[in-house]
């Protein structure tokens, strides 16, 4: 059994509470400057870089005439400079040194050879709005613990052993990780000097030992592997660093696991409170907010997960007070005490972890025959997706399936054949055929990626935290890992569902309109016909529990994945595994198709992941966080990646409706039919409709927008508005 653990809020000194208070306030401070120059644009996770706009960087230069800097050696040396060239940060409030600033790509021009582009397939990707995730980066996660057990000394010796060993011919790949890790070091060095050089001028006691000891512990890390928890969470804060300046990289590893045995020799050692391993934790997420997760079941199954530190990661999120991505990985026996601490934190914060579900996750990816107990240390260490840190390339949520341009190409197909050709079986028809073709090519990119990546853009980091691509000299993109697999997100779900719906309703069965009428309907883009737009919107829609649109949803989301898993890739036969997440790409997206039976005007929006549109549930007398659940669960692909549920939720209706207990039952309940992923904000509709007038004014209000947190501050408009029209809805 394993050993009991406090599971009490921890309480702040005075000390440590003006540290953290200090690291949140520079937050803030970055937040401002980033936000003035980019306009309140920044729609993406929060990337904790430090923000120093006049910093220039002069890249080596390239042996191309194109100027082009790709392939393992020129990159490498490229970011080794980046990393010597950049500012060295060190804040005395925070127990870590070192920031990153930027990608790399805003400084140098880094990718791939125009030689080595697909072009073959640009026409077709460009006739259906296709994101095919071909020559997509970082979407792997790296095991933790091979960096922490080795170092960055330990890490170069391991190069040093395996390009020995296998002898290559060509050693451009261990040339290209050997500058990495030497970059590093270098890196650590720097940091060190830095806090040296700041503690000579402090004259604050607190504020200088701390330099003092940032100091030292990268003069070590720059050679030797960390010994305690808070040289482990420096280490990964290097980590941190050269991850996001090479390609924006944000996954991390189950933070509550590869940073156990550090907290509980130090604890038991006496060299670490809690209070401090709270203050070491929410320095870790200042420096960046790489996806992670705490809790979740063993391998075998047989327990639970949770520990102390679990609980310390939580009150490090709540008192820092930024935005974190942090997932809690919820299955039948997590700890009680956990999961309503972590409910508890959003509806004081308005938002906090996501909630990562075991049945649907697990059980979903064992159906592509892998054993349950791998399916279990699958992490949630992305937007909305998971990978086994370590010993996975996944690719995950870089691509957008478009169903919807398949919907507009058939409605564009049966437009333009016989007027027999004008039946709901024959546009489905069509539609699968249009599918189909998004999909093949999606898999024929993947192909390509497969054999052209390495040469141009390698998994230079991923591939020191990876198991095998050091001892095989293999590029984990190619098969220097044992476990390759390639998603497709298919996106528009519920515009197409709710098309068909309308169609068969108002067309077909109550023949409101002729198919004529609609086409003309669609290409005026509705112009001066709103009743008609509204008679085509105004259906039982997708969410609506027995509706036409659910059966259309759910007959889509069955092509869409046969489609996908009735082959591997055409050249290499890589499996492929279907999901359904938008992002927030459902703006862009939009802006490309044309209008749609379900009344949507022309660039307008396209439907989130498997949701069901904003305002499906009114009219309807149900708890409509409910309904949206499970309709989110009804059409999970199934089989392991995440199509995630968005609940926004108002604190007052939450009230009335059973607060946290009735959460709680939500959350088991969507993991029981099969859901993945949850994310949640818990506001008041006061204060957000006042952010969203006045964001300013709430500098620190943050939210989850897709699968990441944010400051709503640091939103476009238009991405401010997702959050509101959920919460609306």
């Amino acid at each position: 059994m394993p050993n009991a653990f406090s599971t009490d809020r921890t309480v702040l000194s005075p000390r440590i509470s003006r540290f953290i208070s200090s690291i949140h306030e520079e937050k803030q401070q970055i937040t401002l400057m980033k936000n003035r120059d980019f306009h309140g644009k920044l729609n993406s996770d929060d990337w904790g870089y430090v923000y120093y706009p006049d910093f220039k960087f002069d890249p080596p230069e390239s042996d191309r005439p194109d100027g082009l800097i790709t392939g393992y050696v020129p990159i490498a040396k490229t970011l080794r400079k980046f990393v010597n060239d950049m500012p060295t940060y060190v804040n005395k409030n925070s127990a870590l040194g070192g920031a990153w600033v930027r990608v790399i790509a805003e400084h140098a021009n880094i990718g791939v050879r125009p030689e080595d582009r697909p072009e073959h397939l640009y026409d077709v990707w460009g006739k259906y709005s296709t994101r095919p995730g071909c020559f997509g980066m970082n979407h792997c996660a790296g095991d933790m613990e091979i960096g922490l057990t080795l170092g960055w000394g330990g890490l170069l010796r391991k190069i040093r052993h395996y390009r020995r060993l296998n002898d290559p011919s060509d050693t451009s790949f261990y040339d290209g990780e050997e500058e990495i890790v030497l970059g590093m070091m270098e890196f650590a060095s720097l940091v060190a000097n830095k806090a040296s050089e700041l503690a000579a001028g402090e004259i604050d006691p607190d504020y200088k030992r701390n330099l003092l000891d940032i100091a030292e512990m990268n003069r070590k890390l720059a050679y030797a592997p960390p010994d305690t928890f808070r040289e482990a969470c420096q280490f990964i804060a290097h980590f941190q660093t050269i991850d996001r300046i090479y390609y924006a990289g944000g996954a991390l590893d189950q933070i509550d696991r590869f940073l156990l045995p550090y907290y509980e020799k130090d604890t038991r050692e006496g060299r670490l409170t809690d209070e401090e391993a709270v203050w070491h934790l929410a320095s870790l997420f200042f420096n960046d907010t790489h996806y992670s997760q705490i809790a979740g079941l063993n391998p075998d199954g047989s327990r639970d997960t949770t520990n102390r530190l679990s609980f310390l990661v939580l009150d490090a999120i709540h008192y820092l007070a930024i935005p974190v991505n942090m997932a809690l990985r919820v299955h039948d026996n997590v700890n009680p005490a956990l999961l309503r601490r972590a409910l508890e934190y959003i509806l004081e914060d308005g938002s906090g972890v996501s909630f990562s579900l075991n049945i649907g996750c697990e059980q979903g990816y064992a159906r592509n025959g892998y054993p349950v107990e791998l399916a279990r240390q699958r992490i949630k260490v992305g937007c909305n997706w998971t990978a086994i840190p370590g010993r996975e390339y996944p690719l995950q949520d870089v691509t957008r399936a478009n169903m919807g341009m398949a919907l507009h190409w058939a409605l564009q197909d049966i437009k333009n054949g016989s007027a027999s050709d004008r039946t709901l079986e024959m546009l489905f028809d069509r539609f699968a055929e249009h599918v189909k073709i998004i999909v093949d090519s999606i898999k024929e990119g993947y192909d390509w990626h497969y054999e052209h990546i390495s040469r141009n853009t390698p998994e230079l980091i991923y591939n020191l935290f990876m198991h095998g691509p050091i001892e095989r000299g293999l590029n984990c993109a190619e098969g220097g890992v044992d476990i390759l697999n390639f998603n497709i997100d298919g996106v528009a779900l519920a515009t197409v569902a709710d098309s068909f719906a309308a169609i068969e309703q108002r067309v077909v069965n109550e023949k409101r309109i002729t198919w004529e009428q609609l086409f003309d309907a669609l290409d005026r883009n509705w112009e001066g016909l709103e009743d008609t737009r509204l008679m085509m919107k105004n259906i039982q829609r997708f969410g609506a529990p027995g509706s036409l649109a659910e059966k259309w949803a759910l007959r889509i989301r069955d092509h869409f994945v046969a489609v996908c898993k009735s082959s591997g890739t055409p050249k290499h036969n890589l499996p492929i595994i279907p999901g359904m997440f938008s992002h927030g790409t459902i703006l862009e997206l939009g802006k490309e198709l044309p209008a749609t039976p379900n009344g949507r005007f022309a660039s307008e929006e396209i439907s989130h992941s498997a949701e069901p549109d904003p305002g499906f549930a009114r009219g309807l007398n149900s708890f409509s966080p409910s309904l949206k659940a499970t309709a989110v669960a009804k059409v999970q692909p199934g089989y392991g990646n995440s199509s995630p549920l968005h609940l926004d939720v108002d604190r007052e209706m939450l009230q009335r409706e059973g607060g946290i207990d009735a959460l709680i039952q939500l959350i088991h309940a969507h993991n029981h039919m099969g859901g993945t992923l949850i994310n949640m904000n818990c506001l008041s509709k006061e204060t957000l409709l006042a952010a969203h007038k006045k964001p300013e004014s709430f500098p620190d209000l943050v939210v989850r927008v897709t699968g990441y947190s944010a400051f709503f501050v640091t939103l476009s408009k238009e991405y401010r508005q997702q959050v509101v029209d959920r919460f609306l809805a």
